[in-house]
């Protein structure tokens, strides 16, 4: 059995109670939607609870797939829920959000992952918030193109797939079905249907990976023609979950940050960073810099 980490004094998760927590739980419970917040225990809820932020679940809450880091039960899901859409979108509304993440389990069960599903999610949101911006992460739909090309039709602000780890662990770590290759050629043919859409993804570190690992898995987003990475330190759920082998440093996250920036990628890297964590920000950063871009050009 491998020995206990002990957890560095730069991994420190605030407290969640607190009004906004309370409010957003609330309504959360009412509308009878998930979260990965919940599902996932993120550390970050209670930040983004207290702002009234939440990454919306779809789909249910079991996953047809079992990775080793992963939180969020899995097993033979229900059928899908033809009024969750409208949930989705009255609980943006209630929240006041004006920036909506989106998220799913796997459903590997229906023919094109749940695609037209998460198209009516968003179309769902933008009939009733026509002024909240739409970010998703899906699964990967098992490559299947027509799938993914549903939802680039249904217009998000942002489209995300997460590598979740480097290429070295992915059958370790994520686990067949999934596959390093297909994720990374699932966020190319996002560009390739739409070149201007934004592309997301996002991985953990800290679970034996080398630098080296981290700087290719970089060079291979740079090459995808992604727009933003996240780097976050993983952190397992339990004891049962995969270990984690090491506390990836401060200095060590801001390395990665620069090198992929300086390579012309947006790069949020950070101990308690997850793929939704500051999505708003990272979107409006982006913005900016492709605004001053052009007026360069």
């Amino acid at each position: 059995m491998p020995e206990k980490l002990k957890r560095p004094d730069w991994i420190r998760v605030p407290a969640s109670v607190s009004r906004g927590f309370t409010e957003t739980l609330n309504v959360i419970k009412n509308a009878g939607v998930h979260t990965v917040c919940e599902e996932a225990m993120c550390p970050n809820i209670g930040e983004c609870w207290r702002s009234k932020t939440a990454t919306f679940l779809i789909m249910g809450d079991t996953c047809t797939r079992n990775c080793g880091f992963c939180n969020v039960k899995h097993g033979r899901p229900a059928l899908l829920d033809a009024d969750e859409p409208e949930r989705v979108a009255r609980s943006v509304h209630k929240l006041g959000i004006k920036y909506a993440v989106i998220t799913c389990v796997t459903r590997d069960d229906i023919k094109d992952g749940g695609a037209q599903h998460f198209a009516n999610v968003i179309k769902a949101i933008r009939d009733l918030n026509p002024e909240t911006k739409v970010e998703i992460l899906t699964s990967d739909l098992r490559g299947n193109v027509d799938a993914i090309r549903t939802i680039v039709e249904a217009s998000p602000d942002v489209f995300g797939h997460n590598l979740e780890v480097v290429r070295r662990f992915h059958k370790t770590v994520k686990r067949p079905p999934a596959d390093y290759d297909i994720s990374l050629n699932f966020l190319k043919v996002v560009k390739k249907i739409d070149s201007k859409m934004i592309t997301k993804t996002g991985i953990m570190v800290g679970v034996g990976e080398t630098k080296e690992d981290v700087l290719n898995l970089i060079d291979d987003v740079v090459c995808a023609k992604i727009d933003i990475l996240t780097i976050g330190q993983y952190l397992p759920p339990s004891p049962l979950h995969y270990p984690i082998a090491r506390y990836v440093t401060p200095d060590e996250f801001a390395e990665y940050s620069e090198y992929g920036k300086a390579r012309g990628i947006e790069v949020i890297a950070g101990a308690l960073v997850r793929s939704s964590y500051k999505a708003k920000e990272a979107h409006a950063l982006l913005k900016k810099l492709q605004k001053e871009n052009q007026k360069e050009q």
